[in-house]
Order: structure tokens, then sequence, then C-alpha cells
């Protein structure tokens, strides 16, 4: 469980491959913008500062989280030169159970994609109870989760291109 007083998301970019010949794709979900475009800034500002060009930082916008699955799907089919895509949404536990399916359906479609693409995709989904915890985590005091997924999507490209 996170700490108040510890930000996740610093990371040592001497640790990190040099992202210069990298291309990201990054599929954000409308849904919930205030926080998936604070969790896209901390995706964004980590992968320049190691290295990217912003040239080869590639958004796409689709309608809700759920949708994430299709918008990496067809980005992976359409952007051959991608090593890497992220997939950033946000969902806010509410009083029905279309919470629980839509985490569901995203976790095991992202999980799908992994297991059928040859880049791997990088999941940020915010899962929180309220408001207050997605602000938390898309750049206030526990960090930005966009920049551990972007992170995570360096280590990966790294793995993927030794293996």
């Amino acid at each position: 469980m996170a700490t108040a007083n510890k930000n996740l998301s610093e990371y040592d970019k001497s640790t990190l491959p040099d992202g210069k010949d990298f291309r990201v794709g990054i599929v954000v979900s409308e849904w919930n913008d205030q926080i998936t475009n604070g969790l896209y800034s901390g995706a964004e500002a980590a992968l320049l500062d190691c290295g990217l060009l912003a040239e080869n930082i590639v958004r796409w916008n689709v309608p809700g989280s759920f949708e994430l699955i299709f918008g990496a799907k067809k980005m992976i089919e359409v952007d051959e030169a991608l090593d890497a895509v992220i997939v950033v949404g946000c969902v806010i536990k509410g009083e029905t159970m279309h919470f629980d399916f839509v985490c569901e359906g995203v976790t095991h479609g992202i999980k799908d994609l992994n297991l059928i693409s040859d880049i791997p995709v990088i999941f940020c989904l915010l899962t929180d109870n309220h408001i207050e915890q997605s602000i938390a985590r898309s750049g206030g005091e526990h960090g930005n989760k966009g920049t551990e997924a972007a992170i995570a999507a360096l280590k990966m490209i790294e793995l993927n291109r030794k293996a």
C-alpha cells in the first residue's frame, strides 16, 4: 500500500535505456479526462526525459477505458514502427457493478494483447474508489502512474530487443 509521504514515480535515469531510437504509442481514455490527461503528461515527460523524441510519442484518444483495448490493437496494426504501447485510463467505483466489468474486461484485454502482440502493451488503468485517490495517483501526493508506466515501457522495450 502506498504511503502519503512517498512519491512512487521517482526513477534513476542512469539505470534506464536511452530512448532516442524508441517509438511509443499512448492510447488515452477521454473519460475522467482530468485524470487521464495528468497520467498522459506524466508518461510523456518521463519518455522525453529518457531521450525519446517528441515525434516518436504517438497519442490516440478513445472514448472510455473499455475502448483502450481496441485502440491499442489498431495502433499496433497501423504503426509497425512502435516499440511499445501504453494504455491510459481511469475507472472510479460507483454504485453499480459496471466498475467491476470494465476493470476486469480491460485487464484481460490488455493481457491478451501482450500474448498476441510482438510489442509490450503497458497497463496504466487507475481503478480507484473515489476521485481523490485518482488525483493522488495522476500527479498528486502519490506521484504519477503515467510516469511509472513510461518507465515500465522503456524497460520492456529493452527486454524485447534483447530477446
